[in-house]
């Protein structure tokens, strides 16, 4: 029985995954690794395909993007409520690889075969997220994106030739126009609930969005915490500005956009709607309460030597 069980979303990255995934067999056989693959053939399949993986090999691997990365995530969560333990790695051919980046794992899948090879192990925590269109749960690795940011990631999904950061910039410029007044929102957390206008709000258990917006630049995934970047309404331009900063983490700067940990909250809309994303994939586009929460030091990983 392989060590390793690939598991390849074929249309990932408008379909680089299925371009080199010979290539990708070829380094992997290079470095004498024990592997077989499945390919999922719709959504959710690859949770259906860890959960059974989780049960036969010791390392299951998601070749793809960040909704890959998270539905095999997923699936081995639900394995471990079984019983069954497996390690995550990650060959990243998708769009952002936000996921992989905040877990210390390589963005690019040639350098992600020699770290598989290399077999160092990170135990990291997961995020769980219910409601929307999951009021039984869903898991996630990487972080939620609620009001603007969901926006931004249902605006960037529909483009075909702009992907990575530019397609997200880009989508993040058309979503002024397109989600610009904020909903009123009730925050919930470490016992000091509130009221405000937010026009995004992150829940980081990694550290980046989009392929380049570091929405909790000194997020760790293994501190037991979750981490919020909070932004009130401001004014069009100043969303233009502030994209900017997001750039670079320095968007605690300006007095519309606030942080925090927690390892618990809820967020209702109290005005309006919640669109909301897991990990770049659709939580809902008209949600009413998600509520959120960590579970700390929940998964093995296959990350690169030395990550923090």
């Amino acid at each position: 029985m392989a060590r390793y069980r690939l598991i390849v979303n074929p249309a990932a990255g408008g379909g680089t995954a299925g371009e080199e995934l010979q290539n990708i067999e070829r380094s992997l056989r290079s470095l004498g690794l024990d592997y077989d693959v499945v390919c999922t053939e719709r959504p959710w399949h690859a949770v259906e395909l860890a959960e059974e993986a989780a049960e036969e090999a010791e390392i299951v691997v998601a070749v793809g993007g960040d909704g890959t990365a998270n539905e095999v995530l997923n699936g081995l969560m639900r394995a471990k409520a079984s019983g069954h333990t497996a390690a995550l790695g990650i060959l990243c051919v998708g769009r952002g690889n936000d996921l992989a980046f905040g877990m210390g794992i390589p963005t690019n899948w040639n350098e992600g075969c020699t770290c598989l090879a290399e077999d160092q192990r990170r135990i990291v925590d997961v995020g769980q997220v219910f409601g929307g269109n999951y009021p039984d749960g869903r898991y996630f690795g990487n972080g939620i994106g609620i009001g603007f940011d969901a926006v931004v990631g249902f605006v960037a999904a529909r483009f075909k030739h702009l992907r990575g950061f530019i397609g997200y910039f880009v989508a993040a410029l058309q979503t002024i126009f397109l989600f610009f007044k904020a909903p009123l929102v009730r925050l919930e957390f470490d016992g000091q609930p509130m009221n405000l206008h937010a026009l995004m709000v992150s829940i980081m258990n990694g550290s980046r969005m989009g392929g380049g917006f570091m929405m909790a630049p000194y997020g760790r995934p293994d501190d037991g915490f979750l981490d919020l970047c909070i932004a009130r309404q401001v004014s069009r331009p100043r969303i233009l500005a502030l994209l900017l900063k997001f750039t670079k983490g320095t968007q605690f700067e300006h007095p519309a956009i606030s942080d925090g940990q927690t390892q618990q909250l809820s967020v209702t809309a109290v005005e309006g709607v919640l669109p909301a994303h897991a990990d770049g994939e659709t939580l809902c586009t008209d949600g009413v309460k998600l509520t959120v929460n960590i579970i700390p030091q929940a998964i093995q990983i296959i990350a690169h030597q030395g990550a923090r």
